[in-house]
């Protein structure tokens, strides 16, 4: 038995992956949902790096995706095109998107992608964010 599987002797966790390029915020996130001890959270700076963990390891519940995650490394993959993979990979993955832009655009081509959520980062985004977990 490897050492994920390990991790969810007993009772199963919810195994929640934030894809998220800012380190703080991803911290915040994480903190804010470790609260909750039926999860199981890990966090990842790029799509990148999380899609290489899709192929080898247990897939994840719930995935947490930021929209921008070529803000800091031009180069990187965008949420979007990260949600894509990850949804042809397994389309029965829920993905809640989440973002600083409040562009109906965008909103609507994420969840016509697949995601099941768009959410706007602000001061209320963690507990919306729990709450929509919570009832997954």
């Amino acid at each position: 038995m490897n050492g994920l599987a390990n991790k969810f002797k007993g009772k199963r966790k919810k195994r929640i992956c934030i894809v998220d390029d800012d380190e703080m915020l991803s911290m915040m996130l994480e903190d804010h949902l470790a609260k909750n001890p039926s999860y199981f959270i890990e966090t990842f700076p790029t799509g990148e790096d999380f899609l290489k963990i899709l192929e080898d390891e247990e897939t994840p519940d719930i995935i947490i995706l930021d929209f921008n995650l070529d803000s800091i490394q031009p180069q990187a993959m965008n949420g979007l095109q990260v949600l894509k993979k990850i949804k042809s990979h397994d389309r029965r993955i829920k993905v809640i998107m989440y973002s600083s832009q409040e562009q109906y655009g965008k909103a609507l081509q994420t969840i016509s992608t697949g995601a099941v959520e768009y959410i706007i980062k602000d001061n209320g985004a963690f507990q919306r964010i729990d709450s929509l977990i919570k009832s997954m």
